[in-house]
């Protein structure tokens, strides 16, 4: 009886899992490399980055006058030239404002783009959800 439980529990979790980003947003993103700071949310504070480095830096659109800044995403690569996704869904964190003109939904860290899609210098649609 305890096994199914679990067993309806894990399900419920990844079904929840897919929900969240079944009613997100969808947008483009690429890669951007160091150097990362100065950020326009912390400065030049290397703790404002989370451990393993999947941040991201976001449009104006979703950068609400700063607001933004800490905010957390889970992102999944929809699709790009050439087939570039991976399967994987990551959690990001908002560090910064982007610079670039024009500028895509999101630019992900290095480390969190090669999550999502096997090109690093591709451009990729993408659905995100605030979490």
């Amino acid at each position: 009886m305890m096994m199914k439980f679990f067993h309806l529990a894990l399900l419920s979790t990844l079904l929840f899992i897919k929900l969240i980003l079944i009613l997100g947003d969808v947008g483009t993103a690429t890669s951007y490399g160091p150097p990362y700071i100065p950020t326009s949310c912390d400065g030049n504070r290397r703790e404002q980055f989370p451990a393993g480095n999947m941040f991201v830096a976001v449009n104006e659109g979703l950068w609400d006058n700063g607001a933004a800044c800490g905010r957390r995403y889970k992102i999944r690569c929809l699709s790009g030239d050439n087939r570039p996704c991976k399967s994987d869904i990551i959690e990001v964190k908002v560090v910064d404002l982007c610079h670039r003109t024009p500028c895509p939904t999101m630019l992900l860290s290095t480390t969190a783009f090669s999550a999502i899609s096997r090109f690093s210098n591709a451009k990729i649609n993408i659905e995100y959800a605030q979490i």
